[in-house]
Order: C-alpha cells, then sequence, then structure tokens
C-alpha cells in the first residue's frame, strides 16, 4: 500500500490553539511578556507541553491556558492561523476547518470580532502561501454562557471564512443542550454544526447532542458503549440512530488516547466502528499537545487496525464530503483526494 506520507489528506477537527509552534509560541510570550511557559527553548517547550500522560480530559485542557495566553493581539492569532495552515499543508493535508473560541482570546482588550477577523486573515494568508483551502469553525465553550452570541458572531462571518459552529469543553455537567438557542442561531444562519461529544460523556451526550442538530459529532468514539460486540455487532438506539444518520464522528485517535477515551491506540474503538459500518473520519485535535500529524493518525490505523490504502481513501473521501464549505470547493477537495488516491502505488 501507498505510504500514508505521501496520500492526500482531509482535516474536520483541529484546534488552532492546540498546534502551535513552540518557537512561536516563545516569540509571542516575548513580545506580550507573557512569563508564565514551562521552558524557554523550542524543543524543551514542546515536550512540556506534550500531555501523552494526561489522565482525564480536563487536565489535558489545563495546557491550553499557556497557548491561549501568547494569542491574545491581532498579530499573534494572525501568525497562529497562517502558521497553522502551512504545517498542515505540509503534512499533505489539502482541505482543513481549523476550530477556536473567540471569547479565549479578549483577555487583552480584543472583543471577538477582532480576534475572529485576525484568525480569518491568517488563514487566508495560509492558503495564499501555500494553496490549500482553509476555514474557521467558531467555538462556543460550554461552561461559558456566551454561546448565543458567540454563534450570532459566527453567521455573521458566514460570507467570510466561517463555515461552522461548535460546543467545546468540559463535558461532565455541561450538557450541550444548555446551549441550544445558539445551535439554532447557527443552523438558521446557514452554518454547519457539529458538536464535542462522545469524548469524556457516553451515548447520552451523544444523544444530547443529535437533538441539537449536531450535524457531526466532535470525536464521538464513546458510542461504542452502545454496542455489543459479540460473534455479531447489536447496536443500541443511540448508536443505531447515529448509524441510520451517518453522523459523521471526527475521530482524533492519538488524542483520545491522551485524554483517556480510549486506552491504547490497540484498543482504540476506531477499528470497530469504521468495520461496523460507522461514518468515521480521522483527525488530529491538538498537534501541539499530542505531538500528532495527519500523517502519524493515518499510520497508527495502518499499524493497529489493519487500514489499507482503500480504507484510508474512504475516510479521506467522507471527510471531504461531510466538510462544512461550499459545493464548489467541496467537490474540488473530493477531486483532489480522489487523483491523489488513484495515483500509482
Amino acid at each position: 500500500m501507498s505510504e500514508p506520507a505521501g496520500l492526500p489528506k482531509v482535516v474536520l477537527h483541529d484546534h488552532l490553539d492546540g498546534g502551535l509552534r513552540p518557537a512561536t509560541m516563545l516569540e509571542l510570550a516575548d513580545a506580550v511578556g507573557y512569563s508564565g511557559l514551562p521552558a524557554s527553548d523550542p524543543e524543551e517547550l514542546g515536550a512540556a507541553l506534550y500531555q501523552g500522560e494526561s489522565r482525564s480530559l480536563v487536565a489535558y485542557l489545563d495546557a491550553f491556558r499557556h497557548t491561549v495566553a501568547v494569542m491574545q493581539t491581532p498579530g499573534a492569532l494572525e501568525r497562529v492561523a497562517a502558521e497553522a495552515v502551512e504545517d498542515l499543508a505540509a503534512d499533505g493535508v489539502v482541505y482543513a476547518e481549523l476550530r477556536f473560541a473567540p471569547s479565549l482570546h479578549t483577555e487583552r482588550g480584543l472583543h471577538r470580532g477582532e480576534v475572529l477577523e485576525s484568525v480569518l486573515r491568517g488563514l487566508r494568508a495560509g492558503t495564499m502561501a501555500t494553496g490549500m483551502p482553509a476555514a474557521a469553525i467558531v467555538v462556543a465553550m460550554r461552561q461559558g454562557h456566551d454561546s448565543e452570541d458567540v454563534a450570532g458572531l459566527a453567521v455573521d462571518y458566514r460570507d467570510h471564512g466561517v463555515v461552522g459552529f461548535d460546543l467545546a469543553g468540559p463535558e461532565a455537567g455541561f450538557p450541550a443542550s444548555g446551549h441550544a438557542r445558539a445551535c439554532r442561531i447557527a443552523l438558521a444562519g446557514g452554518l454547519g454544526l457539529t458538536i464535542h461529544a462522545g469524548e469524556a460523556d457516553g451515548p447520552a451526550g451523544i444523544a444530547d447532542a443529535l437533538d441539537c442538530g449536531a450535524q457531526r459529532l466532535g470525536h464521538g468514539v464513546r458510542i461504542v458503549d452502545d454496542l455489543q460486540v459479540d460473534r455479531r455487532i447489536t447496536f443500541g438506539p443511540v448508536a443505531q440512530r447515529v448509524i441510520d444518520t451517518q453522523t459523521v464522528l471526527e475521530v482524533c485517535p492519538y488524542s483520545n488516547v491522551h485524554t483517556r477515551a480510549a486506552p491504547s491506540l490497540e484498543e482504540h474503538p476506531i477499528g470497530l466502528l469504521h468495520k461496523a459500518g460507522f461514518a468515521v473520519t480521522v483527525n488530529t485535535d491538538n498537534r501541539l499537545m499530542s505531538g500528532t500529524s495527519m500523517t502519524a493518525e493515518m499510520e497508527a490505523l495502518v499499524a493497529h487496525h489493519g487500514f489499507t490504502t482503500d480504507d484510508l481513501a474512504a475516510v479521506t473521501l467522507r471527510a471531504a464530503g461531510a466538510a462544512f464549505c461550499d459545493e464548489a470547493t467541496r467537490d474540488a477537495v473530493r477531486a483532489v483526494v480522489r487523483t491523489g488516491f488513484e495515483a500509482p502505488r
């Protein structure tokens, strides 16, 4: 089979504040006077922010206080966004949706609109430099109280690079349904809706996200808890709903292991879910915190779950088809993916 490094890739789930270059972090921290970074050398900083030994989603998310702290100016936001596109393109990604929460970047006086405009400028710059189309998914935090305002902002920029709305953050104690009105605002405004669910919570949290109108599920791997696997697979009611609707699962294997949504790469449910017919896609989530890339994620599927080139083509084409961008861009991305996978192996 073809080596994953040479195959085209599509990313639907990648957090902007989870993929900074350590060297950039050091420069940005120096520029704004942030002294809280745990190391002063790029290699040591990358190692310090690596969350492979985290024991929970909450512990994993704690590392973001450092990345967010240096992303509080227009220049920093624009630079980080542009570099994210460049780094993904260098890994063979041909389309990416990068997500972030504008409200987290207002600590130094920016308002949410300025944050969003800065990121969109950076994404456009990255696209100009690489030719890779990239779009933004605007995130509201589950534990916050401004999701309706954030959704409204996202809708305002629907024709300027924003393609979707998301709910992220701690799942336990903060159900998606607490932000149902924000989800309705996003959907009514023509945005795609993806909701983090099934990472730390189980089928009930997934059902709650679906009831809010989620078209894709951020992670969604704990849907496996609604399956009974013996000689055959028996689907529980939520699993049946997900598979009947072919709701896309934005699976992030390395991150799932690091947040303990899965016990190990070998025991990750992605192989089972793929074979059972779920609409699986593969993603990076947080390239810095999980020390990963799309190539690494694909290599893990090959090594631990027996994915063939045809399997990788299937999940990549599915991701292209599930992208929240306009139809013309979606068709163009699919064509690039097909051509890349049909090249001589």
